[in-house]
Parts: structure tokens; C-alpha cells; sequence
């Protein structure tokens, strides 16, 4: 049976613009990072972005290596696509990375012009698009001129493969830089992805101000910390879990007795607010005025439900930043 997609899709998700750019993204986005590689189910993958699309999701995102193994993320979104989505391209905003290690040798990682032509063309390939919205330089190189990285974003655009870029991972001293290269270019940064939770506020040390003042927007990614700021974790480890999966992201040994009695403090004012633990983590991230959106995972399309129930409360007083704040100092 063919899809047919929600008619009231846009009625209730929220859109922010992407800093001072005209774009708009969903200020919930979808990541592929997790589920979606050649181990998972490739129809539980697809009902997924069915449920996301269909809930006003527009914003999909990807990397080279995603999977795993790396590269089939992109695939089983390339499929999808072609599945479903096709009539639906134009409603869409597609992004892809690269920067981590993809193929062996000297020009498969980080930032060199080599590198990014050949990943950016082998993800094209994968997902079978002509182009992708945002194409991001997904970690800082140590060694490649930054100048060179940068003036192979601006290229990449000017050849029609993506139409913004991004960056991710970048310190704000990095940061700055970059954006200075690319404005003089003539190919402004569109978007910053940090890693930004209750439990990860590194951003909040000069990069949220730096992205204003350069009308960059930012997305944070696993604001959920990892799946820890959900209910996941609040009565021991679930035999599904990240943790029980023996995931090389996160372990039982990250899972802290200290850790775990914060959230389930936490969890007591996401109730007060008659939200769940994930739906109030994601609005104290989107508390933010820089935050254009958030981007989350899921294994199941009822987490993508309950994410974007999130917008339905997305204020806070100033007695629960308080309360929060203190709890998180513990």
C-alpha cells in the first residue's frame, strides 16, 4: 500500500529559523545515527520516517558513517525515499557528515578536499539525491588548513551538491574562524551541531553567544544524553537498552547510582509539568533562543510521539530553572 502522508502534518510542529538565514527547520529533527544501518529491521526503519514525517518532521539527518556499517544508514534512507517520498523531496531537509574515518588510507577522514568530495559523492550516491540540503564538516581536522576545509564547503555548494553548509564539533575558538572563512567566501555557515543536554552544557561557555552573534543556527544533538534523560533508566537497566546492548557509546558503567538519583529528581518536576522525562529535556535544551531544534533518535516510532509532544510545553518558570540548576549541580 502506497503512503499517503498526514494532512495535518504542519498544523502543529514548531519551525524555527535557522539563525539570521530565511530556513526554517522543525524544532524537532530525526537523526539516523542509531536503527536505522543493515542490522536493523529495514520496515521498522521506514515506519519511522513515515510516523516523523507525518508528525511534521521535515528535517532527516545523516552522516557517511552511520550504520552500521558505515554508509548503510544512508542507504536505508536512500530506499525510503525512493519507497515513499519521492512526490515529497521539496518538503524535505536532507543532511549528511563527513569527517570521521570512512574508508582506510590517507584520504578517508577528517578534512581535506579529497576526502569531502568523495564522501560527499559516495552519500549522494547512497541515497540516490542530486543533492542534500545541509552538508556538514563533522569534526574539527588538526591538520588540514582550515581555509582548505572551508573553501571545499563553499565549492560544494556552488557546485549544486548541497545547498547550506554546517559544522560540528567546533570549539567556538574553531568556530569563529570557520565562519569568518566562509563569510568572506560568500557562503555563510548556516548551522552549528553540538552535543547539548542538562548533562553536556560545554555550549553555554561562549559558543551559543558566538553562534548569535554570527546568525548561525544550532542544533543540538543527543540532548537526551544518550537516552539517560528519559525514563528509561529510573527502575535499572532494561534488557533493550542501549546499556544491556553492550553499545560502545554507552555502558553500565556510565550508568551511576549519582546519575541516576539526578534524573529521578528530575523526573519528579517533568510530572509536576505533566510531561515525561525526555519531553521536558528536550524543551529546557529549546529553552535556548540560539536553539533551532533538536535532534533525536529512536528505535520505535512511539519515542518519536512522545519527543514531539515536548512543544506542548515548552516554558519554564523561573523556580523550576532553579530547581533544575541545582539538581544537576549535585
Amino acid at each position: 500500500m502506497s503512503y499517503m502522508p498526514c494532512k495535518g502534518r504542519y498544523d502543529t510542529m514548531k519551525y524555527n529559523f535557522c539563525g539570521s538565514s530565511g530556513l526554517k527547520l522543525s524544532a524537532i529533527s530525526l537523526g539516523l545515527w542509531h536503527n536505522f544501518g543493515d542490522i536493523n529491521s529495514y520496515e521498522n526503519s521506514r515506519s519511522m520516517i513515515r510516523r516523523a514525517f507525518d508528525l511534521g518532521i521535515t528535517h532527516f539527518d545523516l552522516a557517511n558513517n552511520y550504520g552500521p556499517p558505515p554508509g548503510s544508514a544512508e542507504e536505508t534512507f536512500g530506499r525510503i525515499v525512493r519507497d515513499d517520498f519521492k512526490a515529497y523531496r521539496d518538503e524535505m531537509m536532507i543532511s549528511t557528515k563527513a569527517g570521521y574515518t570512512m574508508w582506510p588510507g590517507p584520504y578517508g577522514d577528517f578534512g581535506s578536499k579529497k576526502y569531502l568530495f568523495a564522501s560527499l559523492d559516495q552519500s549522494l550516491k547512497r541515497m540516490g539525491l542530486d543533492y542534500v540540503d545541509i552538508f556538514y564538516h563533522h569534526r574539527p581536522d588538526p591538520e588540514t588548513p582550515l581555509e582548505e576545509t572551508m573553501r571545499t564547503l563553499d565549492l560544494i555548494v556552488r557546485q549544486g551538491k548541497a545547498l547550506y553548509v554546517g559544522i560540528s564539533n567546533y570549539k567556538p575558538d574553531q568556530a569563529k574562524k570557520a565562519f569568518g572563512i566562509l563569510k568572506n567566501l560568500g557562503t555563510p555557515c548556516l548551522i552549528h551541531q553540538p552535543r547539548y543536554s542538562m548533562l553536556d552544557r560545554w555550549v553555554e561557555d561562549g559558543l551559543l553567544d558566538l553562534l548569535e552573534d554570527n546568525g548561525v543556527g544550532c542544533i543540538a544533538f543527543s540532548p537526551l544524553g544518550k537516552g539517560v534523560l528519559t525514563n528509561r533508566y529510573l527502575h535499572g537497566i532494561p534488557e533493550d537498552s542501549r546499556v544491556a546492548s553492550q553499545s560502545t557509546f554507552l555502558n553500565s558503567k556510565d550508568i551511576t547510582e549519582n546519575l541516576i538519583s539526578k534524573v529521578i529528581m528530575l523526573n519528579q518536576i517533568a510530572e509536576k509539568r505533566q510531561q515525561s522525562m525526555a519531553q521536558m529535556a528536550l524543551a529546557w535544551v529549546l529553552r535556548k533562543k540560539q536553539m533551532t531544534s533538536v535532534l533525536i533518535g529512536a528505535s520505535k516510532s512511539s519515542q518519536i510521539d512522545d519527543c514531539v509532544g515536548a512543544l506542548a510545553h515548552l516554558d519554564f518558570c523561573s523556580e523550576e530553572l532553579e530547581q533544575i540548576d541545582n539538581i544537576l549541580k549535585k
